[in-house]
């Protein structure tokens, strides 16, 4: 999977709790992404925070069973674990209510967590942390280190400026985002173009980003490597949710690319796993790597 070679990642952002109408489940878009790179063989910490509750203490203990490094989830005592409301549609897409403020929302670095950034290959982050400016701060602080970094854009309204997208756009080396969350932003800086693939481009040329990835849901998605275009068409499933799906594809994503994959089965490969989890429930479902390979040999035959 990863040529011998172990990928060290950090994510940046809110660790929380998704609330179903009948269950609670870990989730976080940077911690997803957590999880997911970890099951495909990275070495993985998590830094944001908790409370000093009964949610958070949860959080720590499921998290660590699963392996990741939590040295650097800090714990406040003023302010509650995360809570997040998720609401489905008929056909499983899922919008939020994301309380605040919360406990990720006050993040605050201590050294271990600049140590483990300072050593990591890869540091994710998104924009919904930045909500806040104590974890806005502790973020900008990370973003000067040298260490590649991969901006997971991550819309979620009303909890996000367009001078602070641009400011972690431009901090990032690797930009992804929906396709829907790439129209927006060009349309705010002017694109001239309509096309994906043009957008694409010129996204890396105003940001100085060298890679750009764009989900399409089922139809796929593009990605912008080395001043190439590589695309996926998306796999058939049927969708039970497609909270995390996102997540897991671009942890699939970086866990290739990043350690030698070819770009063009790097993104089949994140395909097929963001499909997978849309036909499960939740953001981290179980997924097998032949339950990933037969899904993308169907394809092909």
């Amino acid at each position: 999977m990863n040529n011998g070679y172990k990928l060290k990642a950090v994510a940046y952002g809110e660790v929380l709790w998704d609330v179903f109408d009948n269950e609670k489940q870990i989730g976080g878009a940077p911690l997803n992404v957590a999880l997911r790179m970890k099951t495909l063989g990275c070495d993985v910490a998590m830094i944001s925070c908790i409370g000093n509750d009964k949610d958070g203490e949860a959080i720590i203990n499921q998290v660590k069973s699963l392996g990741l490094e939590t040295r650097a989830i800090m714990q406040s005592v003023n302010f509650r674990t995360g809570l997040v409301n998720v609401n489905l549609n008929d056909r499983g897409s899922a919008s939020y209510e994301i309380a605040y403020p919360s406990a990720w929302d006050k993040i605050v670095l201590n050294d271990f967590a600049k140590n483990i950034v300072s050593d990591a290959d890869v540091l994710i982050y998104g924009s919904l942390v930045c909500r806040d400016q104590v974890s806005k701060q502790s973020l900008d602080e990370l973003l000067k280190m040298n260490v590649y970094k991969v901006f997971d854009v991550n819309l979620r309204k009303p909890h996000y400026t367009f001078e602070v997208l641009k400011q972690l756009m431009h901090s990032a080396n690797f930009i992804k985002f929906n396709d829907e969350e790439l129209a927006e932003i060009v349309t705010e800086m002017n694109s001239p173009f309509e096309s994906l693939e043009e957008n694409m481009y010129f996204i890396a040329e105003k940001t100085k980003s060298t890679a750009i990835c764009v989900t399409k849901g089922k139809h796929g998605a593009l990605l912008l490597w080395k001043g190439e275009i590589y695309e996926n068409e998306g796999y058939l499933v049927k969708v039970s949710d497609t909270v995390g799906a996102g997540d897991s594809f671009l942890a699939a994503l970086l866990s290739n690319l990043l350690t030698g994959k070819s770009p063009q089965i790097a993104i089949d490969f994140a395909c097929a796993v963001g499909a997978l989890v849309a036909e499960a429930p939740g953001a981290n479902p179980v997924i097998s790597y032949s339950k990933i390979e037969n899904l993308m040999l169907k394809v092909k035959l």
